[in-house]
């Protein structure tokens, strides 16, 4: 059975897309890093702002757009056509890339700051249709795998781009005019890109459109609480950001306190991070069997805990004093240490973890959220991860004043992964159920797949199995793209357990004629529902 689509970055309905997408993250990257390098080079100060402190307000400066315009960002996405929205953002890139070069030539470190706030403005539009797009751009069964590329993208262009600006900027007598001519020449090439993505029909045509961000937000929180699938989505991709940005701020120190490490030995970090995700990412892609499959999701929680534990264990106070202090002089002296290389292997597959933790999420949000709404919903989604992200930042301070070590606190965010993820599976079991249907179809047995292409991807079906043993639903479940409704004697559904695993997956309990008629009359009328609404039972 084929369970990816090799060539789908050579796809016309999806390379421009991703290219596009690839530009804009590669680009924000280039100039947030060439901004803060060039601050921190030059000593600038704005007023009684010093230069650390305008190091420091650059991540605020970018992700305030994402609160205050992510909403309307939704509703726009909502109402007028993508592939509009995606040029009108290109061509905004451009301009503003233009001030922003005009701020490092003339050494205008206020211009430079407005235009970075323009730039996470240019996010916060784009955010809404970086993901609601994928569904009008493939097939059901290709969008896991287009989500699989896109977060690879993202996170790949994140390293590429900061190394590239900070190696733009760091040339002494041209690094100016080389940061402003790179940056300019990747929004031409994005919005090059951008004009050849298909066109697409607006989703929403007749939304009005309100302004006032305040009661927009709420109403936006109100829609993705709305379902319960998707808010709990929603909140494990917030949850995934804050753990990813406390991650990322806290490796260079970890680096230079805990490992004597070198500035080569940070930019390893970053990379093995990065890479990782993009490796989880396509991994997921493959093992989803080109179906959305949340029983991957509590797998890469598991990885995620189980690796960040792991951190703290080679970096904990008492096992501290066997590190080689000197292990970090080079990558190649770090790596060829126990220690050192043991560290790397925790980060690559800690971020592997991560990147199959957050692809079905996407995945599901997209599916679930119904056409009308889409962006506004992933506008929700942006707004919360935002907040995650400054929510990080804040408790990171909160544990250094509280003198917490860098190993500790690696302990404190591998309970805390653990406390939310376990709060996702309560409120939603069908991730439990998908994690046991999946493990047993692809662990413990191994499940050959005949005919699935005659299951259809919409509309009504039913199902017939002969109940040979007590794991055919399970069977079934794994190997059909679409959720089912399983019609189940009622007895079953007295154990708490297996009434919690089913709570979610809407199952149909039935009875004998003789043994309770009522019940029966009740399973068929609701066999009738669910086939009316185009659902499958079984």
């Amino acid at each position: 059975m084929n369970t990816t689509k090799p060539n789908l970055l050579l796809d016309r309905r999806f390379s421009p897309f991703f290219w596009t997408q690839f530009f804009g993250a590669f680009n924000d990257n280039i100039f947030k890093n060439a901004l803060v390098i060039f601050i921190t080079m030059k000593s600038f100060s704005l007023g009684s702002v010093s230069s650390e402190q305008m190091v420091a307000l650059c991540g605020g400066i970018f992700i305030l757009p994402f609160f205050v315009f992510s909403a309307t960002a939704g509703q726009l996405a909502d109402k007028l056509s993508k592939t509009r929205i995606v040029v009108w953002v290109k061509i905004w890139e451009i301009v503003v890339m233009s001030v922003g070069a005009y701020g490092f030539i003339n050494d205008r470190v206020g211009v430079l700051l407005v235009t970075l706030f323009f730039m996470g403005l240019h996010s916060a539009f784009f955010g809404p249709v970086k993901y609601s797009i994928l569904p009008q751009l493939l097939t059901r069964e290709e969008l896991v795998s287009g989500n699989a590329y896109v977060e690879m993208g993202t996170f790949l262009a994140i390293l590429l781009g900061t190394l590239l600006g900070g190696l733009l900027i760091a040339h002494i007598a041209l690094g100016r005019w080389l940061v402003s001519a790179v940056v300019l020449a990747v929004a031409t090439a994005g919005l090059y890109a951008s004009q050849r993505i298909q066109p697409l029909g607006a989703a929403a045509p007749s939304l009005s459109i309100q302004f006032n961000p305040l009661p927009l937000i709420w109403d936006t929180m109100r829609r993705i609480h709305a379902h319960r699938s998707v808010f709990v989505s929603i909140l494990g991709i917030s949850w995934f950001w804050f753990f990813g940005a406390g991650m990322l701020s806290i490796l260079p120190s970890y680096c230079k306190q805990y490992l004597q490490g070198s500035e080569t030995l940070i930019t390893l970090f970053l990379a093995l991070f990065s890479v990782g995700i993009g490796i989880g990412s396509l991994l997921c892609g493959r093992l989803s069997a080109r179906k959305l499959e949340l029983g991957l999701v509590p797998c890469g929680s598991l990885g995620i805990s189980l690796f960040c534990f792991d951190l703290f264990l080679v970096g904990s106070p008492g096992n501290l004093d066997t590190v080689d202090r000197t292990i970090g002089t080079t990558i190649l002296g770090f790596l060829t240490t126990t220690d050192g290389l043991r560290i790397a292997v925790d980060l690559l597959f800690l971020a592997i973890s991560g990147g199959v933790f957050i692809v079905p999420l996407y995945t599901l949000i997209q599916q679930r959220s119904a056409k009308e709404e889409r962006s506004r919903v992933i506008a929700g989604n942006n707004i919360l991860n935002a907040f995650f992200m400054v929510c990080a930042a804040a408790v990171l301070v909160i544990l250094f004043r509280l003198e917490f070590s860098i190993p500790q606190i690696f302990m404190l965010f591998c309970i805390l992964n653990v406390v939310v993820t376990t709060y996702i599976y309560i409120v939603v079991p069908e991730f439990l159920f998908r994690c046991l249907s999946w493990g047993i179809t692809n662990l413990v047995h191994r499940v050959e797949i005949i005919g699935s292409d005659r299951l259809p991807m919409e509309g009504p079906a039913v199902l017939f199995c002969n109940h040979m043993s007590y794991l055919d639903w399970l069977i079934i479940a794994s190997a059909c793209p679409r959720p089912i409704r399983f019609v189940v004697y009622r007895n079953f559904l007295q154990n708490p357990l297996l009434r919690w695993i089913f709570r979610d997956t809407r199952v149909i309990p039935i009875a004998g004629a003789e043994e309770n008629p009522a019940i029966l009359d009740s399973a068929c009328k609701d066999i009738a529902t669910e086939l009316r609404n185009g659902q499958i039972v079984c």
